[in-house]
């Protein structure tokens, strides 16, 4: 896998992962001649444990433990070229999520349906959490303090009160 095809798989995985349980599932009711779905492995819950690094390139730490629901779908028929596989992995404890994650990443792995699950499922996707983390950055940002404001306030209410 070169550079950008591994650009481009991360770049989907993030979208689907991070995507609503209920948008995926609308996705999935609305997508034409959807192929047969069977679940070679889960979706299923488990543990995976987190590490961090020292300065963020130092030594690795366990940092804890973290819920995760995997699954693995073979998709075929439909539309299909050929059968398919999907495989996600998300935060939580989501089958449905999970499972429907695995369904779009097996229908992006074929060429016949690639090009629509891009741009009818991924770029909405894409789309909403930009707009999602925009205002997260926005509430972030108002509660911001510059303390060298609150420095200088500080110390022109000591000179008042002498």
């Amino acid at each position: 896998m070169n550079d950008t095809a591994t650009a481009q798989r991360q770049r989907t995985a993030r979208a689907l992962a991070l995507a609503d349980t209920a948008r995926l599932a609308e996705c999935w009711a609305t997508w034409p001649d959807a192929p047969e779905v069977e679940y070679l492995r889960g979706p299923e819950a488990g543990l995976v444990m987190v590490q961090g690094r020292i300065g963020g390139s130092g030594d690795r730490f366990n940092l804890g433990e973290a819920t995760v629901t995997r699954a693995t779908a073979l998709l075929h028929g439909g539309a299909l070229l050929a059968e398919r596989v999907g495989t996600s992995y998300v935060l939580g404890s989501d089958p449905e999520h999970a499972g429907l994650a695995a369904i779009f990443d097996a229908l992006l792995a074929d060429p016949a349906t690639a090009p629509r699950a891009l741009s009818e499922v991924i770029a909405p996707l894409e789309r909403e959490q930009a707009g999602l983390d925009a205002q997260s950055r926005g509430e972030a940002r108002a509660t911001q303090v510059n303390f060298f404001t609150v420095a200088r306030e500080n110390a022109g209410a000591e000179e008042d009160d002498a």
